[in-house]
């Protein structure tokens, strides 16, 4: 795909550790895994430049044990380093089809993987390396929705793709209603003002600020990923 052709030259993948389970109660589903890896090749033979945030879900959600009474410093750091399982999970899957790929940590745990400079990433894109950002943000309190809008915007990214099990904003759950309405395009003032679960309110204003438009697509739905770079009108655009 030429440049010219190409709606986008560098994405910031959005995936929550939940993605990564499949029907599976707990952890990653090797299937699941495998095939986003697959999917993420893809793109990457399509000369797009692939950078993602992964969240932790799948293994530990700080802010659950917080409510239940542990100090919310000490539960985001444990979910911090279930991100970077994930980010080196994703990293195995995507490095056995061939692909180069880069863990980067906003934490340090340089045994195992590269300290987050923003420089040093931009340079692994510009090579056309697949660069995993771990650890959130670094910082507690700040949910991994907010560390994907902050990457994408220090890396230069065109767009921020957030992968959920849905297909896009609803006006309702879709899940419990299935009247519920799917959003084709909202502002980002719309969905912060409506409180739609699009993202935290932290997150869309720093793309709004930047001006980097958010597509909301369903991760289940085999090649969504692909055809939505393409520019297929896939799920809902915030911008």
């Amino acid at each position: 795909m030429s440049d010219d052709d190409r709606p986008y030259r560098r994405i910031l993948l959005k995936l929550s550790g939940e993605a990564l389970m499949g029907d599976c109660a707990y952890g990653i589903d090797p299937a699941v895994i495998g095939r986003i890896a697959g999917e993420i090749g893809e793109l990457v033979a399509l000369d797009v430049q692939v950078a993602l945030v992964i969240g932790g879900g799948n293994i530990f959600r700080g802010a659950g044990l917080a409510a239940a009474g542990m100090d919310r410093v000490t539960a985001d750091h444990m979910g911090m380093l279930a991100t970077i399982i994930n980010a080196l999970a994703l990293q195995d899957a995507l490095e056995r089809r061939g692909l180069y790929c880069r863990v980067m940590s906003a934490i340090k745990v340089n045994q195992i993987c590269e300290d987050y400079i923003r420089r040093r990433a931009v340079r692994h894109l510009e090579k056309g390396r697949v660069v995993v950002f771990a650890a959130g943000t670094g910082n507690p309190f700040f949910t991994t929705d907010s560390a994907a809008a902050l990457r994408a915007v220090e890396i230069g990214a065109d767009v921020m793709l957030k992968a959920t099990k849905v297909d896009g904003v609803y006006d309702r759950d879709p899940m419990r209603d299935p009247t519920a309405k799917r959003y084709a395009e909202l502002s980002y003032d719309e969905a912060i003002g409506s409180k739609l679960g699009v993202m935290d309110a932290t997150a869309l204003v720093l793309c709004r600020d930047h001006g980097i438009p958010i597509k909301v697509f369903n991760i289940h739905r085999p090649g969504a990923l692909v055809e939505i770079v393409k520019g297929a009108p896939i799920g809902t655009t915030v911008r």
